[in-house]
Protein backbone atom coordinates (compact mmCIF):
# COMPACT_ATOMS: atom_id res chain seq x y z
CA UNK A 1 0.00 0.00 0.00
CA UNK A 2 3.06 2.27 0.76
CA UNK A 3 4.51 1.50 -2.35
CA UNK A 4 1.58 2.23 -3.98
CA UNK A 5 1.21 5.53 -2.74
CA UNK A 6 4.67 6.84 -3.05
CA UNK A 7 4.87 5.40 -6.70
CA UNK A 8 1.90 6.79 -7.51
CA UNK A 9 2.68 10.48 -6.43
CA UNK A 10 6.07 10.07 -7.51
CA UNK A 11 4.81 9.39 -11.33
CA UNK A 12 1.97 11.69 -11.15
CA UNK A 13 3.79 14.47 -9.91
CA UNK A 14 7.18 14.45 -11.69
CA UNK A 15 4.78 14.18 -15.05
CA UNK A 16 2.92 17.27 -14.45
CA UNK A 17 6.21 19.14 -13.92
CA UNK A 18 8.29 18.03 -16.66
CA UNK A 19 5.22 18.93 -18.46
CA UNK A 20 5.25 22.06 -16.89
CA UNK A 21 9.28 22.37 -17.39
CA UNK A 22 8.77 21.07 -20.90
CA UNK A 23 6.26 24.29 -21.82
CA UNK A 24 9.05 26.62 -20.82
CA UNK A 25 12.07 24.58 -22.00
CA UNK A 26 10.16 24.63 -25.92
CA UNK A 27 9.24 28.44 -25.41
CA UNK A 28 12.64 29.62 -24.69
CA UNK A 29 14.01 27.48 -27.29
CA UNK A 30 11.73 28.80 -30.25
CA UNK A 31 12.13 32.29 -28.86
CA UNK A 32 15.96 32.09 -29.17
CA UNK A 33 17.00 31.68 -25.36
CA UNK A 34 19.77 30.30 -24.14
CA UNK A 35 19.00 26.94 -22.23
CA UNK A 36 21.57 26.15 -20.39
CA UNK A 37 20.17 22.95 -18.38
CA UNK A 38 16.96 20.83 -18.65
CA UNK A 39 17.16 18.60 -15.75
CA UNK A 40 14.83 15.76 -14.63
CA UNK A 41 15.00 15.61 -10.78
CA UNK A 42 17.11 17.68 -8.42
CA UNK A 43 20.53 17.81 -8.21
CA UNK A 44 23.03 16.68 -7.36
CA UNK A 45 23.22 15.20 -10.30
CA UNK A 46 23.44 11.24 -11.82
CA UNK A 47 24.81 11.98 -15.16
CA UNK A 48 24.42 14.94 -17.86
CA UNK A 49 24.69 14.57 -21.71
CA UNK A 50 25.81 17.44 -23.47
CA UNK A 51 23.66 18.15 -26.92
CA UNK A 52 24.38 21.67 -28.53
CA UNK A 53 24.83 24.50 -25.52
CA UNK A 54 22.06 22.36 -23.45
CA UNK A 55 22.80 19.87 -20.92
CA UNK A 56 20.05 17.31 -20.46
CA UNK A 57 20.50 15.90 -16.86
CA UNK A 58 18.90 13.34 -14.64
CA UNK A 59 19.30 14.05 -11.02
CA UNK A 60 19.25 12.06 -7.40
CA UNK A 61 16.36 14.03 -6.08
CA UNK A 62 13.02 12.68 -7.91
CA UNK A 63 10.65 15.78 -7.66
CA UNK A 64 9.65 16.97 -10.92
CA UNK A 65 12.55 18.88 -12.84
CA UNK A 66 13.87 21.80 -13.82
CA UNK A 67 14.93 24.72 -16.88
CA UNK A 68 18.16 26.88 -16.43
CA UNK A 69 17.78 29.75 -18.51
CA UNK A 70 20.53 32.35 -19.75
CA UNK A 71 20.39 34.98 -17.67
CA UNK A 72 16.61 35.30 -15.96
CA UNK A 73 16.69 38.61 -14.76
CA UNK A 74 20.21 39.49 -16.16
CA UNK A 75 19.51 41.23 -19.86
CA UNK A 76 23.62 41.74 -19.92
CA UNK A 77 24.22 38.13 -20.30
CA UNK A 78 24.37 36.64 -23.89
CA UNK A 79 20.97 35.55 -25.46
CA UNK A 80 19.19 35.56 -21.79
CA UNK A 81 16.16 35.65 -21.36
CA UNK A 82 15.80 39.01 -19.55
CA UNK A 83 17.44 40.76 -23.16
CA UNK A 84 14.02 39.52 -24.85
CA UNK A 85 11.23 42.16 -25.60
CA UNK A 86 8.53 42.19 -22.85
CA UNK A 87 5.82 40.25 -24.83
CA UNK A 88 8.53 37.08 -25.57
CA UNK A 89 9.54 36.78 -21.87
CA UNK A 90 5.60 36.61 -20.62
CA UNK A 91 4.94 33.99 -22.96
CA UNK A 92 8.13 31.83 -22.04
CA UNK A 93 7.50 32.50 -18.28
CA UNK A 94 3.94 31.63 -18.60
CA UNK A 95 4.20 28.41 -21.12
CA UNK A 96 4.97 25.84 -17.96
CA UNK A 97 1.17 27.41 -16.68
CA UNK A 98 -0.11 27.13 -20.12
CA UNK A 99 0.95 23.23 -20.97
CA UNK A 100 -0.16 22.79 -17.37
CA UNK A 101 -4.18 23.92 -18.48
CA UNK A 102 -4.13 22.06 -21.13
CA UNK A 103 -2.92 18.41 -19.78
CA UNK A 104 -6.30 17.87 -17.92
CA UNK A 105 -7.66 17.86 -21.80
CA UNK A 106 -5.82 14.97 -22.68
CA UNK A 107 -6.05 13.06 -19.05
CA UNK A 108 -9.45 13.79 -18.76
CA UNK A 109 -10.37 12.38 -22.45
CA UNK A 110 -7.97 9.55 -22.07
CA UNK A 111 -9.20 8.63 -18.30
CA UNK A 112 -13.16 8.14 -20.50
CA UNK A 113 -11.05 5.66 -22.84
CA UNK A 114 -10.04 3.44 -20.11
CA UNK A 115 -12.13 0.71 -18.80
CA UNK A 116 -13.62 1.81 -15.38
CA UNK A 117 -16.48 1.47 -13.27
CA UNK A 118 -19.51 3.93 -13.27
CA UNK A 119 -22.36 3.29 -10.53
CA UNK A 120 -26.14 4.74 -11.69
CA UNK A 121 -29.10 4.45 -10.37
CA UNK A 122 -32.09 6.39 -8.92
CA UNK A 123 -31.12 10.05 -6.86
CA UNK A 124 -34.56 10.38 -4.44
CA UNK A 125 -35.53 13.16 -2.56
CA UNK A 126 -35.29 12.16 0.95
CA UNK A 127 -35.50 15.49 2.48
CA UNK A 128 -36.13 18.90 1.85
CA UNK A 129 -35.38 22.09 4.02
CA UNK A 130 -38.02 24.45 4.88
CA UNK A 131 -38.05 28.01 3.46
CA UNK A 132 -35.14 26.08 1.07
CA UNK A 133 -34.93 26.77 -3.06
CA UNK A 134 -35.77 23.43 -3.35
CA UNK A 135 -39.45 23.92 -0.82
CA UNK A 136 -39.50 26.84 -2.67
CA UNK A 137 -39.63 25.44 -6.05
CA UNK A 138 -42.04 22.67 -5.11
CA UNK A 139 -39.50 19.92 -4.89
CA UNK A 140 -41.07 17.28 -2.64
CA UNK A 141 -39.81 14.00 -0.71
CA UNK A 142 -39.96 11.32 -2.88
CA UNK A 143 -39.47 12.82 -6.25
CA UNK A 144 -36.54 11.08 -8.35
CA UNK A 145 -34.26 13.95 -9.71
CA UNK A 146 -33.37 12.98 -13.42
CA UNK A 147 -31.66 16.31 -15.13
CA UNK A 148 -30.34 18.83 -14.50
CA UNK A 149 -30.12 21.64 -17.07
CA UNK A 150 -30.83 18.67 -19.42
CA UNK A 151 -28.06 16.56 -18.61
CA UNK A 152 -28.73 13.35 -17.48
CA UNK A 153 -28.44 12.97 -13.54
CA UNK A 154 -26.86 9.20 -12.86
CA UNK A 155 -25.60 9.07 -9.45
CA UNK A 156 -25.37 11.13 -6.39
CA UNK A 157 -22.02 12.85 -7.74
CA UNK A 158 -23.92 14.26 -11.32
CA UNK A 159 -26.00 15.77 -9.05
CA UNK A 160 -23.64 17.31 -6.50
CA UNK A 161 -21.47 18.82 -9.31
CA UNK A 162 -24.32 20.03 -11.44
CA UNK A 163 -25.48 22.35 -8.40
CA UNK A 164 -21.58 23.44 -8.13
CA UNK A 165 -21.48 24.32 -11.38
CA UNK A 166 -24.41 26.41 -11.19
CA UNK A 167 -23.91 28.32 -8.03
CA UNK A 168 -25.98 31.75 -8.00
CA UNK A 169 -27.95 30.89 -11.09
CA UNK A 170 -31.15 30.13 -12.05
CA UNK A 171 -31.37 25.53 -12.74
CA UNK A 172 -33.82 24.07 -13.96
CA UNK A 173 -34.20 20.25 -12.29
CA UNK A 174 -36.34 17.38 -14.34
CA UNK A 175 -38.21 15.33 -11.81
CA UNK A 176 -40.12 12.39 -11.99
CA UNK A 177 -42.75 11.18 -8.92
CA UNK A 178 -44.22 8.04 -10.16
CA UNK A 179 -45.55 8.37 -13.31
CA UNK A 180 -45.39 12.38 -13.05
CA UNK A 181 -42.75 14.19 -14.45
CA UNK A 182 -42.13 18.31 -14.31
CA UNK A 183 -39.53 20.76 -14.55
CA UNK A 184 -38.97 23.51 -11.99
CA UNK A 185 -36.54 25.87 -11.72
CA UNK A 186 -34.19 27.34 -8.35
CA UNK A 187 -31.26 29.35 -7.71
CA UNK A 188 -28.65 26.87 -5.69
CA UNK A 189 -27.22 29.53 -2.89
CA UNK A 190 -23.55 30.59 -2.81
CA UNK A 191 -23.68 30.79 1.57
CA UNK A 192 -26.53 28.35 2.28
CA UNK A 193 -27.97 27.65 6.35
CA UNK A 194 -25.41 25.25 7.97
CA UNK A 195 -26.56 21.66 7.37
CA UNK A 196 -28.38 22.21 4.41
CA UNK A 197 -26.52 22.42 0.85
CA UNK A 198 -27.16 24.81 -1.88
CA UNK A 199 -30.59 23.80 -2.58
CA UNK A 200 -31.80 22.90 0.58
CA UNK A 201 -32.44 18.14 0.57
CA UNK A 202 -30.76 15.45 1.42
CA UNK A 203 -30.83 12.76 -1.09
CA UNK A 204 -30.44 8.93 -1.08
CA UNK A 205 -29.44 6.38 -4.20
CA UNK A 206 -31.57 3.14 -4.97
CA UNK A 207 -31.42 0.57 -7.69
CA UNK A 208 -27.44 0.92 -7.73
CA UNK A 209 -25.92 -0.27 -10.63
CA UNK A 210 -22.66 -1.00 -11.56
CA UNK A 211 -21.22 -1.04 -15.18
CA UNK A 212 -17.59 -1.56 -16.35
CA UNK A 213 -17.04 1.10 -19.48
CA UNK A 214 -14.92 2.90 -21.64
CA UNK A 215 -16.01 5.48 -24.78
CA UNK A 216 -14.39 5.57 -28.04
CA UNK A 217 -12.24 8.09 -29.13
CA UNK A 218 -14.14 10.87 -30.51
CA UNK A 219 -16.46 10.36 -27.34
CA UNK A 220 -13.75 10.72 -25.14
CA UNK A 221 -12.49 13.71 -26.77
CA UNK A 222 -15.81 15.21 -26.60
CA UNK A 223 -16.53 14.23 -22.90
CA UNK A 224 -12.89 15.43 -22.08
CA UNK A 225 -13.36 18.77 -23.29
CA UNK A 226 -16.84 19.35 -21.21
CA UNK A 227 -14.89 17.99 -18.39
CA UNK A 228 -12.41 20.02 -18.29
CA UNK A 229 -14.42 22.97 -19.14
CA UNK A 230 -16.45 21.91 -15.73
CA UNK A 231 -13.51 21.49 -13.58
CA UNK A 232 -12.59 25.15 -14.50
CA UNK A 233 -15.71 26.37 -13.61
CA UNK A 234 -15.57 24.18 -10.45
CA UNK A 235 -12.20 25.98 -9.49
CA UNK A 236 -13.49 29.36 -9.90
CA UNK A 237 -16.53 28.70 -7.73
CA UNK A 238 -14.04 27.37 -4.99
CA UNK A 239 -12.22 30.01 -4.77
CA UNK A 240 -15.36 32.45 -5.11
CA UNK A 241 -16.58 30.16 -2.20
CA UNK A 242 -13.72 30.89 -0.21
CA UNK A 243 -13.93 34.94 -0.28
CA UNK A 244 -17.81 34.84 0.30
CA UNK A 245 -16.73 32.15 3.73
CA UNK A 246 -18.87 29.51 2.63
CA UNK A 247 -15.47 27.48 2.65
CA UNK A 248 -12.53 27.58 4.54
CA UNK A 249 -9.01 28.10 3.32
CA UNK A 250 -7.83 24.05 2.75
CA UNK A 251 -3.94 23.72 1.71
CA UNK A 252 -2.47 20.22 0.90
CA UNK A 253 1.10 19.75 1.10
CA UNK A 254 3.10 17.02 -1.01
CA UNK A 255 2.49 14.40 2.06
CA UNK A 256 -1.16 15.25 2.34
CA UNK A 257 -1.33 14.85 -1.96
CA UNK A 258 0.72 11.62 -1.97
CA UNK A 259 -1.74 10.62 0.54
CA UNK A 260 -5.10 11.22 -1.91
CA UNK A 261 -2.29 9.90 -4.83
CA UNK A 262 -2.50 7.08 -3.33
CA UNK A 263 -6.25 6.30 -2.08
CA UNK A 264 -7.35 7.24 -6.13
CA UNK A 265 -4.61 4.86 -7.31
CA UNK A 266 -6.05 2.07 -5.58
CA UNK A 267 -9.44 3.11 -7.35
CA UNK A 268 -8.15 2.43 -10.75
CA UNK A 269 -6.14 3.91 -13.36
CA UNK A 270 -8.87 6.19 -14.96
CA UNK A 271 -9.62 8.06 -11.67
CA UNK A 272 -6.32 8.18 -11.15
CA UNK A 273 -5.64 10.14 -14.57
CA UNK A 274 -9.11 12.32 -13.38
CA UNK A 275 -7.12 13.30 -10.01
CA UNK A 276 -3.51 14.12 -12.43
CA UNK A 277 -5.72 16.41 -14.56
CA UNK A 278 -7.28 18.19 -11.18
CA UNK A 279 -3.34 18.59 -9.82
CA UNK A 280 -2.12 19.36 -13.42
CA UNK A 281 -4.47 22.98 -13.33
CA UNK A 282 -4.10 23.15 -10.23
CA UNK A 283 -0.09 23.70 -10.48
CA UNK A 284 -1.27 25.71 -13.44
CA UNK A 285 -3.41 28.64 -11.00
CA UNK A 286 -0.71 28.32 -8.54
CA UNK A 287 2.51 29.03 -10.78
CA UNK A 288 0.42 32.49 -12.43
CA UNK A 289 0.20 33.19 -8.76
CA UNK A 290 1.94 37.19 -8.48
CA UNK A 291 4.19 35.55 -5.79
CA UNK A 292 7.85 36.00 -6.00
CA UNK A 293 9.80 32.92 -7.25
CA UNK A 294 6.59 31.44 -9.05
CA UNK A 295 6.07 32.19 -12.78
CA UNK A 296 3.48 34.95 -11.65
CA UNK A 297 5.68 37.00 -10.15
CA UNK A 298 8.30 36.77 -12.11
CA UNK A 299 5.75 38.29 -15.22
CA UNK A 300 4.85 41.21 -12.62
CA UNK A 301 8.08 42.67 -13.16
CA UNK A 302 7.50 42.12 -17.14
CA UNK A 303 4.58 44.45 -16.69
CA UNK A 304 6.37 46.54 -14.00
CA UNK A 305 8.48 47.60 -16.45
CA UNK A 306 6.01 48.21 -18.89
CA UNK A 307 4.31 50.88 -16.08
CA UNK A 308 7.70 52.18 -15.60
CA UNK A 309 8.49 52.89 -19.16
CA UNK A 310 10.89 50.47 -19.84
CA UNK A 311 12.83 50.81 -16.69
CA UNK A 312 13.75 47.47 -15.62
CA UNK A 313 14.38 46.88 -11.32
CA UNK A 314 17.61 45.88 -10.89
CA UNK A 315 18.76 42.65 -11.33
CA UNK A 316 20.14 42.12 -7.79
CA UNK A 317 17.03 43.67 -6.43
CA UNK A 318 15.01 41.13 -8.50
CA UNK A 319 17.29 38.51 -8.07
CA UNK A 320 16.78 38.88 -4.20
CA UNK A 321 12.86 39.62 -4.10
CA UNK A 322 12.35 36.05 -5.73
CA UNK A 323 15.07 34.21 -3.37
CA UNK A 324 13.20 35.74 -0.56
CA UNK A 325 10.40 34.30 -2.14
CA UNK A 326 11.47 30.82 -2.78
CA UNK A 327 12.75 30.96 1.48
CA UNK A 328 9.70 31.90 2.00
CA UNK A 329 7.27 29.52 -0.22
CA UNK A 330 9.60 26.55 1.04
CA UNK A 331 9.06 27.49 4.81
CA UNK A 332 5.22 27.39 3.96
CA UNK A 333 5.48 23.60 2.40
CA UNK A 334 7.58 22.62 5.60
CA UNK A 335 4.38 24.03 8.15
CA UNK A 336 1.99 22.54 5.53
CA UNK A 337 3.97 19.10 5.23
CA UNK A 338 4.26 18.82 9.22
CA UNK A 339 0.11 20.15 9.49
CA UNK A 340 -0.52 17.14 6.82
CA UNK A 341 1.69 14.47 9.08
CA UNK A 342 0.27 15.34 11.93
CA UNK A 343 -3.27 15.13 10.36
CA UNK A 344 -2.58 11.81 8.97
CA UNK A 345 -0.76 10.32 12.22
CA UNK A 346 -4.22 11.18 14.36
CA UNK A 347 -5.92 8.89 11.68
CA UNK A 348 -7.17 11.91 9.26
Amino acid sequence: MLLITIGSFLLIFTAIILAHELGHFTAAKCAGVRVEEFGIGFPPRIFGIKRGETTYSLNWLPLGGFVKMSGEEDPQAPRSLASKSRLTRIMVLGAGAMVNALLPFILFSMAFMIPHTVYSGQVIIAEVATSSPAEQAGIAPGDIVISVNGNTINNSADLSRYISLNLGKETTFGLLNGDTQKEVTLTPRWKPPEGQGAIGVAISMENIEEERRNEDFFRSIAMGTKAMGQTMVLFKNSILSMFIGTSGLQITGPVGIAQITGEVARAGISPLLEFAGFISLSVAIMNLLPLPALDGGRIVFVLLEWIRGGRRVSPQTEGMVHFIGFIMLIGLAIVITYNDIVRIASGG
